[in-house]
């Protein structure tokens, strides 16, 4: 492994804010030049965020903030909370679905898990368009669900202060107000993670025991 990754996933011995930042940008860094961190390295950073979001203080008075994922869909932007998020993964080997509503794109296998993968451009209907080198499968996961929605490309991550966040625009109506938290004053969208996978008409498959494709 790399020495800017095994850094990024060494656990700290005190809570030392700035190296647990340190390491998550090494990590950020070190996945965006290609290399793919074992299910170790991926627990222990998971843990390093989920303590910098959860317990690091502020500066007296700083408002709430939440960190998302802020991704393409048709031709809007979009982001979904990073605490919903287990991984992001390439669109490859897609197995259509028979007898499935119109928005499930497909399975994938990853790592031997076999989990759906949502079209929300159709679900929200959205202009739609082909797939490209750029899309992306972001898995999404709770206690109970887990399945993957499809982002035409991803931006980046971002820390969004709560108080920023409006109330959904009078044009953001119809199916999709139900899954939305609000927009930001750049006009990103922040979904509802927890209300897209606590949906039992959004759920198609979320396992199938000894599938191989």
């Amino acid at each position: 492994m790399p020495d800017s990754l095994q850094a990024a996933v060494q656990q700290p011995m005190g809570v030392d804010w700035q190296a647990i930042h340190r390491r998550l940008e090494a990590t950020r860094a070190a996945i965006e030049h290609g290399i793919k961190p074992t299910p170790e390295a991926e627990r222990a950073l998971l843990k390093a965020r989920a303590q910098a979001l959860a317990q690091e203080p502020g500066p007296e008075g700083a408002p709430e903030a939440i960190e998302v994922v802020e991704f393409l869909l048709g031709p809007e932007t979009y982001g979904v909370p990073s605490s919903y998020i287990r991984e992001v993964y390439p669109l490859k080997e897609l197995t259509p679905l028979p007898c499935t509503p119109a928005f499930v794109l497909g399975i994938i296998n990853v790592r031997g898990q076999i989990l759906s993968v949502i079209d929300l451009k159709h679900f929200f209907d959205l202009p739609g368009r082909g797939f490209n080198s750029l899309n992306k499968v972001i898995i999404l996961h709770d206690r109970t669900m887990v399945f993957g929605i499809l982002a035409d490309a991803i931006v980046g991550a971002r820390s969004i202060p709560l108080d920023t966040i409006q109330p959904s625009l009078p044009t953001l109506t119809g199916v999709r107000a139900a899954y939305l938290r609000g927009v930001t004053s750049d006009h990103m969208v922040i979904l509802d993670a927890g209300a897209l996978l606590s949906d039992r008409q959004v759920i198609v498959l979320e396992e199938v025991e000894g599938y191989s494709p």
